[in-house]
């Protein structure tokens, strides 16, 4: 089963499958009806901590890379949850960040063996 990533803002696609947000907030501006997500895994998402950390600054890219699969290999509830989910049927992870190059989606999606 294919993996995608996308941003939440962008339109559904039925090649969409399973649409699942990955953020741990909320996205801004965005109704839960227009959103039109299966499931909303706020576990799998960056800590607090890390994400402020990051602040999206590619300088900092490598190093959140790494911290955040740390994260991801102790979370194994919040990881095993997704792949049963992922692993039903195609899906794509959501999420809300602006640059595309940069986000913990790309992380989660290699993380996970789908990118």
């Amino acid at each position: 089963m294919a993996v995608h990533i996308k941003r939440i803002y962008e339109p559904k696609e039925d090649k969409d499958g399973m649409r699942i947000l990955v953020d741990r907030l909320w996205p801004r501006g965005l109704s839960k009806q227009d959103a039109e997500i299966d499931l909303w895994l706020k576990e799998i998402a960056p800590s607090p901590a890390l994400r402020r950390w990051f602040g999206h600054d590619p300088a900092r890219w490598t190093e959140f890379q790494r911290r955040y699969r740390e994260e991801l290999e102790k979370n194994t509830s919040a990881v095993e949850e997704l792949e049963r989910q992922v692993g039903k049927s195609n899906a794509t992870l959501l999420y809300a960040a602006k640059d595309l190059l940069h986000n913990h989606a790309i992380v989660l999606q290699r993380f996970l063996g789908k990118d």
